[in-house]
């Protein structure tokens, strides 16, 4: 195929479906309809600086270039990254399927009982494994997971104190992080060496490693009680597979555990993506940030999953929220949690028995070898070897022998192993300390030796006790599992996701393969740069294409979320206001209709909230905006506005708030959600912005997971550049934030965004934003008649997005947003995004990847269902009885024996002209939302409870 199939290959509509799109809308081209919509005064008409599109396999062969520069070596280095062995049934059939990675956060529990269920399983291993009460469905990474359990347990602690102590041997990487989001927040970091020194008189919080990251077990108990006695909470980040023989957290009445899932199957990915976890005692489980799986009832009275508590994810509270959390890591989570499945307890124990078994033998061979010292008498993975002055030549002489260990100073190297360690990963360490193959290191390396655990911290109680742990350890029975799994779910794999404010679009296999290449999937994020060039040269070319795409000066690619790039670009913000002699500037305005997170990550970065109103187009009040202004004139850091706006119009005020904003003093924040509008047309850098984040899950074709990875790069201006995210373990020697654990965030996912920006090229992408903006309005005009269309900005026109009114239909029939959304099941398709911005309207955004066939059986299935709402208006059916009452339709409910509904069979199974053969049924009815949020059941219910 040639270099220019790929844009045709991505976009849906061909020129003849373009065609006739452009005729429905009322233009003659593209241009002329981008050139109506967009304000002229942001309006860019220049063409992006980006090489000229490659071909699938060119791309592919670029990739392949950089990805050679990379060395895979035995990495020895730990500090919570480990090598691991990701099942192949596992990897193929998550992983590497799009029925796993292109669906969504799973908002809509009918038609995500699959992952759903993986997830649970998830909670119920890390619960299983700290022993404590409530797990959340993953964090982000460990470093971020800490962070969460800090702010956590200030919210819960009735200590006033404002200190927080943190053990000194806790992960360098997770002090960076938490002591980044406590300064802001006014809270003191205060490192402790727990083994040695007295804790301080008052503190409202602990943070403990377990083990240590020198690699020491130590008895927490007696920090544990010492905490309790003055009112604060502790938390243990805790290595769940050292926990297969370490006794749990929860045993020794901690209260929050946090870490990593990572070597639980998932590939080090240069840093990421990897699951974190978030685990309580009982009675925090309501303070706990994050999605939380767990179990209500549908229509029948069946058992069934949900997301509990899920209004919460759309931050209600606003700037009175304490996390900005919005997303997971639900990707990685399921392959954590599928791990677990397929090794159950006894496989699990076994890799941590081997595991540890190798730490053992390296010991063993070093101890009474002159001039070298074993440090720590009990370990579980990680061997601290003292070799005085010496660290840096044994960890030179292991490197060029394929082996990277860690420096931990002058005096002292550190060596981890895993479950893929070898007897002869082990013998060239040993050669690199000077203990020769042919002498000791035969005769003790290849002995078993007795385990270097403490018999008062051996773990007693038992973990994963719930069937499914303990049934799919064959190959088949894990395929079949899987598989099952996966068809109780509604991807992109099936259809269209027609959700607003979260574009849902193609993610090319093209662009999805690399990441399972050995030198993007085993790379540690502390590899020696010699080892890693073509990464960073893969990065560096990102950085540059997604900075040329926005205006921009300088990107970093650290946030390993949207929410994420919100708080480390108000942390520029922030930075450079107090550089400048102006720290008194902490007032954040935010519209009224701006995204939940916003709000949070503007209090998470120190400011003062101030709302600035809307009128009733949607668009953000400028009379209002004058005022706020002129009231915070002396204090004002910022804005945050979406744009186009989170109602999916292009506002005609920008430049101007822009400009009002810094006449103030203030800075400009332009939250990238919607950048898939503006690419090619306009560049938020040069209308008058000074940051944004982007969302690479969303624009530039990462996947959603079902709710993760994600990548939310901050790309700044020149003058917020040197405030950017910095290197975790640098030291903060640069006084830049830590925002996530690794220095490149998730890098292991990068290649995909690297691909889509190098087939497309500046064309492709031009193209994708205005066949985007063609599309939603599209679907506009063809649905305008049956619903209103709520917002529009010039001559009519939405953005990439347009909102469906449905609250008159809703006062007049009494049909609600929840049974359209749910009658959609029936015809098809997921629901669009629900009562936001707007309660009561559901959002639709179609993408540039879907064609028009797609395009028109969504409006038809539209259509059909006003025609319904119609029959309930009229009285043909009662509205507490008709099919859209009863959606979603099961297999189960349309053969059953009985049938009591005034309409046939065959209009609850098959509406419209949906097709019989390959029809999606849902698993279960509707599920009871308030009976799952009264009754949190966190872990599996028995297999007997789905019977039937």
């Amino acid at each position: 195929m040639t270099a220019e199939q790929f844009a045709a290959r991505h976009i849906g509509p061909d020129p003849d479906d373009e065609r006739r799109m452009l005729e429905t809308v009322g233009y003659g081209s593209i241009d002329e309809l981008m050139d109506a919509a967009i304000p002229e005064v942001i309006r860019w008409h220049g063409t992006l600086d980006l090489p000229e599109p490659a071909s699938e396999h060119d791309a592919l062969a670029e990739l392949r270039a950089l990805a050679a520069r990379n060395t895979v070596a035995v990495s020895m280095i730990g500090l919570g990254y480990h090598g691991t062995h990701t099942p192949a049934v596992i990897r193929r059939n998550v992983l590497e399927d799009p029925a796993w990675y292109t669906a969504y956060t799973p908002y809509q529990p009918e038609i995500s009982q699959g992952r759903l269920e993986a997830l649970l399983n998830f909670q119920t291993m890390v619960t299983d494994l700290t022993g404590l009460a409530t797990a959340n469905a993953s964090m982000l990474d460990e470093g971020t997971a800490a962070a969460e359990a800090m702010t956590l347990a200030r919210r819960a602690s009735k200590s006033r104190s404002a200190v927080y102590v943190v053990d000194a041997d806790t992960l360098p990487q997770t002090i960076a992080v938490i002591s980044s989001r406590a300064e802001p927040l006014g809270i003191e970091v205060r490192i402790v060496d727990t083994g040695r020194d007295e804790l301080p008189a008052e503190f409202f919080g602990l943070h403990l490693q377990y083990p240590g990251a020198s690699g020491a077990v130590r008895d927490q108990a007696g920090l544990v009680e010492a905490a309790h006695a003055v009112g604060a909470l502790v938390t243990v980040a805790a290595d769940l597979l050292a926990l297969t023989l370490l006794r749990a957290p929860g045993e020794i009445g901690v209260d929050i555990a946090a870490g990593t899932t990572q070597r639980f199957g998932v590939p080090m990915g240069f840093g990421g993506p990897h699951a974190g976890y978030l685990a309580v005692r009982s009675g925090l489980e309501r303070m706990l940030p994050g999605r939380l799986v767990g179990v209500s009832r549908d229509a029948d009275g069946n058992p069934a999953y949900r997301l509990a508590l899920q209004t919460r994810e759309q931050h209600i509270r606003r700037e009175k929220a304490t996390s900005n959390i919005c997303t997971a890591q639900v990707l990685l989570a399921v392959m954590a949690g599928m791990y677990a499945v397929y090794h159950g307890p006894d496989g699990l124990r076994e890799i941590a028995r081997r595991t540890h078994g190798m730490a053992l033998r390296l010991a063993a061979t070093l101890r009474g070898v002159d001039g070298v010292e074993v440090v720590h008498e009990a370990f579980f993975d990680t061997v601290v070897v003292r070799v005085p002055g010496n660290a840096a030549a044994v960890v030179a002489d292991a490197a060029a022998r394929g082996v990277n260990l860690r420096l931990v100073d002058a005096d002292h190297v550190g060596v981890s192993c895993d479950e893929t360690t070898t007897v002869a990963h082990l013998r060239t360490v040993c050669e690199a300390f000077g203990v020769t193959v042919a002498g000791r290191a035969v005769g003790v390396v290849d002995a078993p030796v007795g385990e270097a655990l403490p018999a008062a911290l051996a773990r007693t109680s038992e973990f994963l006790t719930h069937a499914v742990f303990r049934s799919h350890h064959s190959e088949t029975a894990m395929l079949r599992y899987l598989r099952r799994l996966s068809d109780f779910d509604y991807a992109l794999d099936r259809g269209m996701i027609p959700l607003g404010s979260c574009t849902m679009k193609l993610n090319a296999t093209t662009e999805m393969e690399p990441v399972s290449w050995p030198e993007f999937a085993h790379i540690h994020p502390l590899a020696p740069d010699a080892q890693t060039s073509g990464y960073r040269e893969m990065i560096s070319q990102l950085e540059g294409w997604l900075a040329e795409v926005t205006g921009y000066d300088a990107v970093s690619v650290q946030p390993n979320a949207g929410s994420q790039g919100e708080l480390a670009g108000l942390l520029a913000i922030r930075a450079y206001h107090r550089q400048r002699g102006e720290a008194h500037r902490d007032v954040c305005l935010i519209p009224s209709s701006a995204h939940g997170t916003n709000a949070a990550s503007a209090v998470m970065a120190g400011m003062r909230v101030v709302v600035v109103g809307c009128d009733d187009g949607g668009n953000i009040d400028l009379v209002d905006l004058d005022a706020k202004i002129d009231k915070h004139r002396d204090a004002l850091a910022a804005i945050m506005v979406t744009y186009p706006s989170t109602h999916g119009v292009y506002e005609t005020g920008i430049a101007s708030l822009c400009a009002k904003v810094h006449d103030a003093g203030g800075q400009v924040y332009v939250d990238g959600a919607n950048l898939n509008a503006l690419v090619g047309f306009a560049r938020p850098g040069k209308f008058g912005a000074d940051v944004s984040h982007l969302n690479l899950h969303k624009t530039f074709c990462i996947p959603h997971g079902g709710g993760g990875p994600g990548v939310g790069p901050v790309a700044v201006r020149a003058h917020l550049a040197p405030f950017l995210p910095g290197d975790p373990l640098g030291a903060h020697v640069d006084g830049r934030p830590a925002i996530s654990a690794a220095r490149y965030g998730s890098a292991g996912i990068l290649p995909i965004p690297w691909a889509y920006l190098r087939m497309m090229g500046a064309a492709g992408l031009t193209r994708a934003t205005g066949v985007a903006v063609l599309a939603a309005n599209y679907v506009a005009a063809r649905l305008r008649g049956h619903f209103p269309v709520l917002y529009a900005g010039n001559k009519g026109l939405v953005a990439h997005e347009c909102i469906l009114d449905l609250r008159p239909l809703t006062k007049a029939t009494g049909v609600s947003v929840d049974d359209v959304a749910k009658r959609l099941i029936d015809y098809g398709f997921h629901a669009p995004t629900m009562s936001f911005p707007v309660a009561g309207t559901l959002m639709v955004e179609p993408t540039e990847s879907e064609d028009l066939a797609e395009l028109d059986r969504f409006c038809d299935a539209m259509i059909a269902i006003r025609a319904e709402i119609d029959a309930v208006g009229s009285g043909q059916w009662p509205a507490g009885d008709s099919p859209l009452a009863n959606a979603p339709h099961t297999a189960a409910m349309v053969s059953g024996d009985e049938w009591a509904h005034p309409y046939p069979r065959s209009v609850g199974a098959y509406p419209g002209r949906v097709q019989r053969a390959g029809k999606y049924w849902p698993p279960v009815r509707r599920i009871d939302g308030a009976y799952g949020d009264r009754n949190l059941v966190c872990s599996c219910p028995a297999p007997e409870a789905f019977e039937g």
